[in-house]
C-alpha cells in the first residue's frame, strides 16, 4: 500500500528487532532494520522512512548522538529505546528532541501503540483560522501573531491541542492523557506548570492577550474570536 508508514528501526539485537518488525508488519507498517547508527543516519538522509525507533545502546555510536544528528536537519519523530530505566537517561533523550521513550523489556505492541499515538498528534490540523497561531507539526514550531515561539516538546503537544479546538475545554486528566504517553499521579501540577510556562511565553509576545482560559475546577481552553 502506498500510504504505509516505513518505520525504521536502529537496534542491534536481532531477537528485539525480529519481534518489532513482526508486530509493526502485522500492524500495516512497513518497517527497515539496521544494526548501527551510521546505517539508520544514512536510510535517514535518503528520506527512507517515516519513524525511527532508536535503540540508545548501539555498538558504533551512542544513540544520543544519532538523536542530535538526526535532530540537527530533521523533526522525523523518534521513539528511543534503552536497557537502562535511569530517569536521567529519560531526561536527556527528550531534552534532545526524541518524542518518546520506552525502557527494555517492552511489549512490541506497545511500541506500535506509541508510535500510532505519535504519528496521529504529528497528522493532527496544523492551522486554525479564528486564531493567532500557525502551527507547523513537521518542524515542530508554532508562531504566535507571526513570532516563533521557542516551546518545549509538551508546551509545543499542549498549544497544539488547545490551539485546534478554540472555545474546546480540557480537563487536566483529558491533557495528560492525549500528550503524555505515561501519565502519572501528579497530572495536576504537571499540567498546571507548563500551562503557566506557556503563558509566560505567549505573554512576552502579546503581554494584553491571555489566550489560554482557566475554568476552575475543569479545565483548560483557548479563547475564541482572538
Amino acid at each position: 500500500m502506498e500510504n504505509k508508514k516505513r518505520v525504521l528501526i536502529i537496534e542491534d539485537e536481532p531477537g528485539i528487532a525480529d519481534s518489532l518488525e513482526y508486530v509493526l508488519r502485522t500492524e500495516g507498517f512497513d518497517t527497515v532494520w539496521v544494526q548501527t547508527g551510521n546505517e539508520g543516519l544514512s536510510i535517514i538522509r535518503d528520506k527512507q522512512c517515516d519513524f525511527v525507533v532508536l535503540d540508545i545502546g548501539l555498538p558504533d555510536i551512542n544513540g544520543f548522538e544519532v538523536l542530535k544528528q538526526i535532530r540537527s536537519g530533521s523533526q522525523l519523530p523518534v521513539l528511543c529505546l534503552t536497557a537502562r530505566a535511569e530517569e536521567i537517561d529519560r531526561i536527556l533523550g527528550l531534552e534532545l528532541g526524541a518524542d518518546d521513550y520506552v525502557s527494555k523489556p517492552f511489549s512490541p505492541r506497545e511500541v506500535s501503540a506509541r508510535i500510532k499515538a505519535i504519528l496521529r498528534r504529528s497528522n493532527a490540523p496544523e492551522k486554525n483560522s479564528s486564531c493567532p497561531f500557525q502551527i507547523d507539526t513537521n518542524k515542530r514550531q508554532i508562531l504566535y501573531f507571526g513570532q516563533k515561539l521557542q516551546l518545549s516538546r509538551y508546551e509545543f503537544d499542549i498549544l497544539s491541542l488547545l490551539a485546534n479546538r478554540p472555545g474546546w475545554i480540557f480537563n487536566r486528566q483529558k491533557i495528560m492523557d492525549l500528550v503524555w504517553l505515561e501519565p502519572d499521579d501528579s497530572f495536576d501540577r504537571t499540567v498546571d506548570a507548563h500551562i503557566k510556562m506557556l503563558r509566560a511565553k505567549l505573554k512576552e509576545v502579546r503581554p494584553d492577550i491571555d489566550p489560554i482560559e482557566t475554568h476552575r475546577g475543569i479545565g483548560y481552553s483557548l479563547k475564541e474570536g482572538l
